[in-house]
């Protein structure tokens, strides 16, 4: 279990006790309390259980956002679950009773107030939901963690990631519901991490199962025997280009497939070697070749080695935003296209 985890498993128990708290004093107390069901103000307790289930919920999806260890979906069920099952509890067993009781102490079903923990499962359990489609089948949003796809991507990058581009896969489980098309060499993809799944990796699609990849002492890649195309390009200007291993270093355009895209050569050694990619499998690249952990660490555990096709998460096509850019405005790669 990672410290992400840990963390959240433990917002998690605060948030159940805070909703326990906030649903005994609505369900139990309140109509012992107010049996008109109308009062605006709550007990001490449950006010700053509410307040602090809301907190909760800010420092949850903040570390969630951050984090690239954590099971974002697996999170979106758990809570919407708790909302719906708070949600539809009310409806089929407290509503009726509440309602009941303000009625025979004389007041009308349009001054009767829901407890604010029902409050909150009606509110959020739709919103949830709809987020939990769109993250699972068409787009998920990703954090760049590293400088590894350098210069086609940025650490700091958010990226969005196609979901429906290699098939739609149900959430938590990832089981293959519908193939809707397959990965193409030179796709930049966003796959899980086979030594740990919970953590997603980004790089770049160049070897096929089956393909023979040799990559030799000038950076040159080789696919079955074939050199990739690479003709040479600017010196790297960019994001901490002031860094020794990235200062006055040479990029190139190389040519993957239908892809052309450029890749840079940091400062230090070269990773060589042979590799047959096995069936089932994909070999990745980082762009920035000379300081990316790939799939040219084979038994390394922080290495992805050859990626399993059910990995793989998504396709990236765009950058929405960056946060941490130092060389210009943060809206400068809002809209870039990822080729």
């Amino acid at each position: 279990m990672t410290d992400g985890d840990s963390f959240l498993i433990g917002l998690l128990g605060a948030a159940l006790v805070c909703v326990a708290i906030i649903l005994y004093d609505g369900w139990v107390s309140r109509p012992k309390r107010d049996p008109g069901a109308t009062s605006v103000g709550e007990p001490p307790l449950p006010r700053v259980a509410g307040v602090a289930l809301l907190a909760i919920a800010v420092l949850a999806l903040w570390r969630m956002f951050r984090s690239e260890a954590v099971d974002f979906s697996l999170m979106l069920v758990v809570v919407g679950a708790v909302a719906g099952v708070v949600w539809a509890l009310d409806a089929l067993f407290f509503r009726r009773r509440r309602l009941d009781t303000a009625r025979a102490a004389g007041t009308a079903a349009t001054d009767v107030r829901e407890p604010v923990a029902v409050e909150y499962a009606r509110s959020f359990f739709p919103v949830i939901l709809l987020v939990l489609v769109i993250r699972s089948f068409l787009f998920e949003p990703f954090r760049i963690p590293s400088d590894s796809m350098m210069p086609t991507l940025y650490d700091g990058d958010f990226i969005f990631v196609s979901k429906f581009s290699y098939g739609l896969r149900l959430p938590v489980t990832d089981t293959l519901i519908l193939p809707t098309g397959t990965p193409q060499r030179g796709d930049v993809i966003v796959f899980r991490l086979p030594p740990n799944p919970k953590i997603n990796y980004i790089k770049r699609l160049v070897g096929l199962p089956g393909d023979h990849i040799r990559v030799d002492a000038n950076d040159q890649v080789y696919i079955n025997g074939k050199p990739v195309p690479q003709t040479p390009g600017p010196t790297y200007s960019g994001p901490k280009d002031d860094q020794w291993n990235y200062a006055g270093v040479g990029t190139a355009y190389e040519q993957l497939g239908t892809h052309r895209h450029r890749i840079m050569f940091a400062n230090g050694p070269v990773k060589t070697g042979e590799w047959v990619v096995p069936p089932g499998h994909y070999f990745f690249m980082g762009d920035n070749r000379n300081n990316s952990k790939d799939s040219r660490w084979l038994y390394d555990s922080d290495a992805p080695g050859y990626v399993p096709a059910a990995n793989l998460v998504g396709k990236a096509v765009v950058v929405w935003l960056n946060l941490d850019m130092r060389d210009g405005p943060l809206w400068s790669r809002i809209g870039h296209a990822i080729h």
